[in-house]
């Protein structure tokens, strides 16, 4: 006994997995029929059924009879409604199969789900009501479905009941489905018509329509071939983690996405290039002469080589394609818009790193299948794209490889995982589109900048000004102007420091103190604050500039709505105390033209603030507390 049950349980260890999805439109019974598989091949318990009958008088929507679409309408928003909002999985075998079902939703709003619930599927199952017969939904299900690589399509023609079990309606939905899909890349299809709600050809053959030669669903979904479907000619072994348990063992693990590895197999580590030989595959039951997908292995190889997470393993002669530049199907799922300033992560095999989106080609309407030109996705649009990454990805076609060809775009704020695509091919450099339009172009030979002030002040969260303080020698207007540099990086803002010595040494080189130099000079740092503030970036200036025109000079080179006058309060006698080798040197006839000494700080007449040395620890809150009730800094 002990013997049969070991037996048992080795085979059905052994069986075959096929993950599908079921997809329709509303009420055409995607729900039910999953329900009824359950149902009529005798994979509920009893507490199940009691719960059903129960649940089928009080909300359910076939009237006398059980309605099977409870057992999967999970959320009491589902039932209220009567329709399937989330993607609702489950499981269940028969003697020769096991099988993942995902009952999708089938609005147009819950795209993402569908997309979600497609993404590992072997098989679809696109419902058709009779009555209605190929509509907008359908097609719009058969392109996800084909966008997203699935081979095995079964047209369910449900509800044949409600139209007398017509072999004619059957035929003419049937071709005009085949008529739709000439243009779509689905290999496999198959068409069966049926009644979920009464069983008929769900499990059994049903007698009421003796023109049907085909298999029952249950029959078909236990038989249909789908292991050659993987692909076990190209070898990828994205690493995912290297594991070092003893000194003496370094191990690569992942899981095989395709192709197969045996040991002894000559292996070339991207991007390195290095080449060695697989010494052992190993595996939580010990050491196996070969892995194939999906199975999770450590592979250890015959030479030292440095391999870390994100390498990828392959034959030598048998490369994927090395880029950073690609195209690809591109499915929104976040709420929020896309932006195509966002530097997105980009998570592609064991792979993270940043990405653009460089060019939106087209966006598919997913009800028509209609192209058309757009500037961003929101969610659930799908369309062609071109992406550009930080660093080369080592990948395949979807088409051909949909382990090494998918990938997702996480939001680098929220974490939100916002798109998913399907890379369609590399694209090289000369192939990349510009992102210069000819109206950019035109800008450009007038020299105005294609990024809009508006734009700058967004990403910065801030507006272009100018901080320009003012004092005598020794007043601590330097202090302030790098104390406040300080600070308003603490709070997140972007702010350059322009000071009397420093530009002296570079910019005004060759200007001494005279009244007409000094003049030259500090126009000089005008221009350099109204290049920085169109930039978007504040500016802090800390120059004596003693003559109230040539402050007044300042502010019209700047700008007046960008120029912020700060008076540093400081008398001539703290000034001298706070730095008495400079006025000593004034004193003694060693340095001409010192403000305060031998020509003359004119006090300004109308600073926008006024501070003093000796309030240095709160003058900072002072200025911050200005700028924000001038919607300066900062916008938020």
């Amino acid at each position: 006994m002990t013997l049969n049950i070991n037996e048992f349980l080795n085979q059905d260890q052994q069986k075959d997995l096929l993950r599908l999805l079921t997809a329709g439109s509303v009420d055409d019974g995607k729900s039910t029929l999953i329900g009824r598989l359950l149902f009529d091949s005798k994979k509920l318990y009893e507490d199940h059924l009691q719960a059903l009958e129960r649940d089928s008088k009080r909300v359910g929507h076939a009237g006398d009879e059980i309605d099977y679409a409870l057992l999967l309408d999970g959320l009491k928003a589902e039932r209220e409604q009567g329709i399937t909002i989330d993607v609702a999985y489950r499981y269940f075998s028969t003697a020769k199969r096991k099988f993942i079902i995902a009952d999708t939703p089938g609005h147009e709003q819950y795209t993402r789900n569908m997309v979600t619930g497609a993404s590992t599927a072997n098989l679809a199952i696109i419902l058709i009501d009779a009555r209605k017969g190929v509509i907008t939904q359908t097609k719009r299900h058969t392109f996800i479905v084909s966008m997203l690589g699935i081979k095995h399509v079964v047209l369910a023609v449900n509800k044949m009941d409600l139209m007398d079990f017509s072999k004619a309606v059957f035929d003419n939905i049937c071709d005009d489905y085949k008529a739709f899909i000439t243009d779509l890349d689905i290999s496999d299809v198959n068409f069966i018509p049926l009644s979920a709600l009464k069983g008929d050809n769900v499990v059994d053959i049903s007698e009421r329509m003796p023109w049907y030669h085909g298999k029952s669903m249950l029959e078909f979904l236990e038989t249909v071939h789908i292991s050659s479907d993987r692909n076990f000619s190209d070898l990828r072994f994205p690493v995912q983690y290297v594991l070092r348990p003893t000194l003496n063992f370094r191990g690569f693990s992942a899981r095989v996405a395709s192709g197969v590895i045996r040991q002894g197999d000559e292996i070339r580590v991207l991007p390195s290039g290095k080449k060695s030989v697989v010494k052992a595959i190993t595996t939580y039951n010990g050491d196996v002469e070969y892995a194939f997908p999906p199975q999770s292995v450590t592979v250890t190889l015959e030479d030292e080589i440095d391999i870390s997470r994100g390498d990828m393993l392959t034959h030598p002669d048998n490369l994927p394609m090395i880029e950073r530049h690609f195209e690809s199907m591109l499915v929104w799922m976040d709420e929020k818009p896309m932006s195509m300033e966002t530097q997105f992560y980009i998570k592609h095999t064991s792979n993270t790193t940043r990405a653009r989106i460089d060019k939106i080609r087209y966006k598919v309407d997913v009800n028509t299948l209609e192209k058309s030109e757009i500037d961003r996705f929101t969610l659930n649009e799908i369309g062609r794209v071109v992406i550009t990454t930080n660093k080369p990805l080592y990948f395949d076609p979807y088409k051909k490889n949909r382990s090494t060809g998918a990938f997702v775009l996480i939001d680098p704020v929220t974490n939100n995982t916002c798109a998913v695509g399907m890379i369609i091919d590399q694209l090289k450099d000369r192939d990349l589109p510009s992102r210069i339009t000819d109206m950019d172009r035109a800008k450009i030979e007038s020299g105005e900048c294609l990024v809009p002030i508006s734009e700058r002040e967004k990403f910065y969260n801030q507006k272009g000004f100018t901080i320009w303080i003012t004092g005598l020698h020794g007043s601590g207007k330097n202090h302030l102007a790098y104390t406040l540099e300080k600070c308003l990086f603490d709070e997140g803002a972007t702010v350059v420091l322009l000071d009397g010595s420093t530009v002296r040494s570079g910019l005004s080189r060759e200007l001494d103190y005279s009244p007409a130099d000094r003049t030259e000079h500090l126009r000089r740092v005008a221009h350099v604050a109204r290049i920085l503030n169109d930039q978007g970036i504040i500016t802090i200036c800390s120059f004596i500039s003693p003559d109230d025109q040539i402050r007044k000079q300042a502010g019209e080179i700047i700008g007046s709505e960008r120029f912020h006058l700060v008076y540093m309060d400081a008398g001539l006698e703290f000034s001298r105390d706070n730095k008495p080798e400079l006025y000593i040197k004034a004193d003694n006839g060693e340095i001409e033209n010192m403000p305060g000494v031998d020509i003359e700080y004119e006090v300004p007449e109308k600073p926008h603030l006024i501070l003093r040395p000796q309030g240095q620890d709160s003058n900072c809150n002072k200025i911050l507390d200005y700028l924000l009730r001038e919607k300066v800094f900062p916008l938020k």
